[in-house]
């Protein structure tokens, strides 16, 4: 498919020769893609982007304007990336994760301008299905777990466990989603005091449990 002002091959715009596009991959003509990079088949890099070499973006992504991809970063398939964000080395994101506009991403835990820490910089990890909202920050070192959701505007500065919902500054884990994006619903007349608890997802009735800080989606509706 051909669309006005992207590019579909490397070698041409600002695409580098030896990028790896795959099939359907569009670059916008504003954006730039380094040697060694590589496009999965269907993803969008839209306006003024910049993707390093040796970053690797997986299938049918979407990058907004103004995204920055470093050297090593891995981004899994259907990840949604909005504007101005830049995912620095040492992060990786699994399949479906989305990243909210302006949210921060980091790589040093103690910068300092006048001391070099490159060899120090620690891993970020957003576990598949993962929502970070918009202007939220998160400290790196940390693992955001699976279908977790963090508030706009929230500072995550420790491990987020699967289902989470998150928010405030430090962000504090205030209740549990659903891989739909609902916030769950505790069906057990313990409530979220117990140490076990069923839960419901308003939006499509599907039934999770929790048990502890530990929540699965069960198989079948109850």
């Amino acid at each position: 498919m051909s669309i006005p002002g992207m590019v579909a091959s490397a070698g041409q715009g600002h695409v580098a020769p030896g990028v790896v596009l795959g099939d359907g991959a569009l670059v916008h003509e504003s954006a730039y893609v380094d040697a060694g990079a590589i496009i999965g088949a269907g993803t969008r890099v839209w306006h003024f982007c910049h993707v390093l070499g040796g970053a690797s973006i997986g299938a049918h992504c979407s990058l907004g304007q103004n995204v920055v991809v470093m050297n090593g970063v891995v981004v899994g398939d259907n990840a949604k990336i909005q504007n101005n964000v830049s995912l620095y080395e040492g992060v990786e994101l699994e399949a479906d994760v989305f990243c909210g506009p302006s949210m921060v991403f980091t790589n040093v835990y103690n910068p300092r301008s006048a001391v070099s820490r490159k060899n120090e910089y620690r891993r970020t990890l957003v576990r598949r299905g993962a929502t970070i909202g918009a202007n939220a920050t998160i400290v790196c070192g940390v693992t955001i777990g699976r279908f977790a959701f963090i508030g706009a505007g929230a500072v995550v500065n420790r491990d987020v466990p699967d289902y989470a919902l998150v928010a405030g500054v430090p962000g504090r884990r205030i209740g549990w989603m659903s891989e739909d994006g609902h916030k769950l619903e505790s069906l057990s007349l313990s409530g979220a005091v117990g140490e076990r608890e069923l839960l419901r997802c308003p939006g499509t009735d599907m039934r999770y449990e929790r048990e502890g800080d530990v929540v699965v989606r069960l198989e079948e509706t109850v």
